[in-house]
């Protein structure tokens, strides 16, 4: 299947694969240029730091175990320098635990190897479509998230920074204002079943602290709904 075809600027979209499997490489940057990707390639963390910092990526597909710069440190700095691309983890390692790390060091997606082909490739495709579709900031009061920094602009010019699972909860509350959400469906969406049914809560309780307890509103008996800055 071929990349979504792409509007928001002319060219294909750019790829960036941290991978230091020699073999894996070959075979994923065959297939994706096949497929009409434009990729890059680094074999260590240090040299993937470097191109994402110096070159402007859609995708960035990360191994999580690197030479030189481990990759959940690598997704870090990047994110520290505001670097937009949706990023997609590879990994050995797949316990809950794992995913969480993944999650909160700033990857959009986590895929445990062995994997299959087609499956990574949908992957990347769906992670383009959300990089073309994005708005690029939701309204919270007189406050905005920054879908791109991840972020929160605050009326006076500051910005609070977001983990991974602190913005996508926000997120997923800004983009439906209106909707009082129950806590079996955000730990579903946001959470990915998390075994912790209090894990709601818990990021609830980080917002308010980070944002200020007006940022989401309790509807007694029903969940949560956004609220306002």
């Amino acid at each position: 299947m071929r990349a979504p075809a792409r509007s928001r600027s002319s060219g294909p979209y750019r790829l960036l694969l941290v991978e230091d499997d020699h073999e894996l490489v070959d075979l994923l940057t065959g297939t994706l240029r096949v497929e009409g990707y434009d990729v890059d390639v680094a074999h260590d963390g240090q040299r993937g730091l470097h191109l994402g910092l110096t070159r402007e990526y859609d995708v960035v597909v990360i191994d999580r175990r690197l030479p030189a710069l481990d990759g959940l440190d690598l997704l870090v700095r990047l994110r520290a320098r505001a670097v937009r691309a949706r990023a997609l983890l590879l990994t050995a390692l797949g316990t809950v635990h794992d995913r969480i790390d993944g999650l909160d060091a700033g990857a959009d997606d986590y895929l445990v190897k062995p994997f299959d082909l087609d499956e990574l490739s949908a992957r990347i495709r769906a992670l383009c479509r959300r990089t073309l579709d994005m708005t690029e900031v939701l309204p919270i009061g007189s406050a905005h998230l920054d879908l791109g920094l991840r972020d929160v602009a605050l009326p006076g010019g500051d910005r609070v920074p977001l983990s991974a699972r602190e913005f996508e909860l926000l997120r997923l509350l800004a983009e439906q204002p209106n909707t009082v959400h129950s806590r079996s469906e955000l730990r579903r969406r946001v959470f990915r079943d998390a075994p912790a049914a209090s894990i709601v809560d818990t990021y609830v309780y980080y917002l308010r602290r980070k944002l200020g307890r007006s940022v989401v509103r309790t509807i007694h008996g029903l969940g949560y709904r956004l609220g306002a800055l």
